[in-house]
């Protein structure tokens, strides 16, 4: 769902501050392009759904329902299947909450980003704290167990002390899942325009990885796994959707601007495809009334790329990457094989950042938080393993 009511100030996704939407054509082609999508992938059965925007919460229970419906006709959708919408304060009251829970919505994830009047207002958000307290109590009243929270961390002029504040505020008052977010200063934002100029100091990144580390510390206390680089949960409350992402699943993105990973079927074999549609939602509007979607993007990816997102993704996990899962992708190629003798990753393993042993590879509790910089040493490692797996052929052999 494209639309916003108005662009947060650090925000460059792709979205729209409409003067009106024509849900009903939204809708339709939302429809259609998930039901053509699911037709070229094969897919037999869907585990999870994602409302994601722009604000959906500004969409109707209806479009979510009809998009839902959609789904269940053309494939397997489970009743305990889950279903999360992005939600912000301000779009919505307790009871369109409740009417997106009888649409099907079953999990909610609130942009909450800060306890802060200040910070909120600096950040552009359009709902002050006391408004994302109500919602996350409506929301928890609504889908207990199942509510999400996003908190920032790093902005201009923050301080540890009083962001550590606000994160232990809201362990009074949320539920059993949160993620941390590091703010990026993205070019083409207001954000950004306004640390260029001076108007704001930059946001010291020597600051934002104490709040990091601290932070995933406090909620290690209160009983949060740390089940991947950003996101924290207790109680089981893993956001399956975002596992399938780090586990390399396949995945359909449907409306504008949305990314998908999926083999399509009858073109040619079993290659693996990025796709992304029109990210203008009038242009989308017209490709998929005209060819039934909107996909503007094809890249067929190689082995050796999909292998470089099953090591950086499977990475960001607690449980990084099994022998099994990695056979899955490389039935020849074991991790050991690519990681087992490198100097540079036994170098890594004797300062604690890595474990390679009989489950598999993963970071340990440290090495997760600088991730980054062990994937400088691993994704080199993995594609010189890939070069040199067989041997090349002898001229005139």
């Amino acid at each position: 769902w494209p639309y916003c009511e108005k662009r947060c100030s650090y925000c460059n996704f792709n979205k729209y501050i409409p003067r009106g939407v024509e849900e009903a054509a939204m809708r339709s082609c939302l429809v259609t392009e998930a039901q053509t999508l699911l037709r070229l992938s094969g897919v037999r059965r869907v585990e999870s759904v994602f409302f994601g925007g722009g604000t959906p919460s500004l969409a109707s229970p209806r479009t979510v329902a009809a998009v839902l419906e959609a789904v269940a006709q053309a494939t397997c959708l489970p009743a305990d299947s889950e279903v999360t919408l992005e939600v912000n304060p301000t779009s919505a009251p307790g009871s369109r909450l409740a009417a997106f829970g009888a649409a099907g919505v079953n999990r909610l994830s609130i942009g909450l980003q800060s306890l802060d009047d200040t910070e909120l207002r600096l950040l552009g958000r359009t709902h002050s704290a006391s408004d994302a307290l109500r919602t996350l109590a409506e929301a928890r009243h609504l889908f207990p167990g199942r509510v999400s929270v996003d908190l920032m961390l790093g902005l201009p002029a923050q301080q540890v002390g009083p962001w550590l504040g606000q994160l232990r505020e809201l362990l009074r008052h949320c539920d059993d899942h949160i993620s941390l977010y590091q703010l990026s200063l993205e070019r083409g934002t207001t954000l950004f325009t306004q640390v260029q100029q001076n108007a704001l100091p930059a946001p010291d990144p020597e600051i934002a990885a104490e709040m990091y580390q601290e932070g995933r510390a406090v909620l290690r206390e209160a009983g949060f796994r740390q089940y991947e680089v950003s996101n924290f949960a207790r109680n089981g409350a893993l956001s399956t959707h975002n596992w399938t992402y780090w586990q390399c699943g396949q995945y359909l993105g449907v409306g504008p601007g949305a990314h998908g990973r999926f083999m399509p079927q009858g073109a040619g074999g079993y290659i693996r495809e990025a796709r992304i549609q029109t990210l203008e939602p009038d242009n989308w509007m017209k490709e998929v009334m005209l060819c039934g979607h909107g996909t503007r993007k094809r890249v067929p990816l190689g082995e050796l790329e999909l292998l470089e997102e099953v090591l950086a993704m499977g990475l960001r996990t607690d449980v990084g990457i099994t022998h099994q899962h990695w056979q899955q992708f490389e039935p020849q190629l074991t991790l050991w094989d690519v990681f087992g003798a490198s100097t540079e990753v036994k170098v890594l393993r004797e300062q604690g950042f890595l474990l390679l042993d009989h489950r598999g590879l993963r970071c340990s509790w440290e090495g997760l938080a600088v991730l980054d910089s062990l994937l400088l040493t691993l994704l080199p490692q993995l594609q010189e393993a890939w070069q040199q797996r067989t041997p090349s052929p002898v001229p005139g052999g």
